[in-house]
């Protein structure tokens, strides 16, 4: 299975820090964020990786290499002038991926979630015929509405079904609450073939039309994860790492 991290945001709200250094390439816990994603990655035998990059992405293949010392082979995907948003940069990447599915991750989050568990959640999604599955967590504090339902069946869906006396089901699933999505999720590549070449597209477009089709499967990780979306949220975890590490 190849992976693909995603480094190529601006990272505004981590500014000044974004000012001189592209956010993936940000320290917690001694490393870069993105090091700590193909450490994890080597361990478990995913040694094929692409990355992403536009803003100051010269910064992570004069800092990461060809990933040999990680132990993983990295390919690049630069996008200019800009990004390409989410399923843009997926899109624009594809053929480094390759046509069987594949593992993507936020270069912008910690998660202890284990990537050896990506290869069972591939084969549920060949069972089910799904397009997708989606790694999702409890609600952070910054984002208390969540993204998405987790139904008992483990399909995703995008919102609450109307309520309906058709069936327990749609019942059970109609007080199910909201979790995140971690950035962390497994596609097939037919999900972003539909996409102009080189045009700023979104996530979410994209998952929400195929969970209309229950073609999106996921898991609630009850681990430890953090979206590093602001100076403080990197303090914080660069703190609770190092503590791990004293221990």
């Amino acid at each position: 299975m190849r992976a693909m991290i995603l480094a190529a945001g601006r990272g505004e709200r981590m500014r000044p820090l974004t000012d001189h250094t592209p956010k993936p390439l940000l320290p917690a816990g001694g490393k870069p964020l993105i090091v700590w994603h193909l450490e994890r990655l080597a361990a478990v035998g995913i040694r094929e990786i692409v990355i992403n990059h536009a803003w100051l992405g010269e910064q992570l293949p004069a800092q990461l290499g060809d990933g040999s010392r990680f132990g993983v082979q990295i390919a690049y995907s630069p996008e200019s002038p800009a990004a390409l948003e989410t399923a843009g940069g997926i899109a624009q990447a594809l053929p480094l991926l390759g046509s069987d599915p594949f593992l993507v991750v936020n270069g912008d989050i910690w998660c202890d979630w284990n990537p050896a568990e990506a290869e069972a959640r591939l084969r549920d999604m060949h069972r089910a015929g799904a397009d997708a599955w989606l790694l999702l967590v409890d609600n952070p504090e910054h984002h208390p509405q969540g993204d998405f339902i987790l139904s008992a069946q483990g399909i995703v869906l995008s919102d609450r079904p109307q309520a309906t006396n058709s069936s327990d089901g749609d019942a059970n699933t109609s007080t199910l609450p909201k979790l995140t999505f971690a950035g962390i999720g497994l596609y097939r590549p037919a999900l972003f073939a539909d996409l102009p070449p080189a045009m700023p597209a979104p996530l979410g477009p994209l998952l929400r039309a195929a969970m209309a089709r229950d073609a999106v499967l996921g898991t609630h990780h009850r681990g430890a994860w953090t979206d590093v979306g602001t100076p403080q949220r990197l303090e914080t975890l660069d703190a609770l790492l190092k503590s791990r590490q004293r221990q």
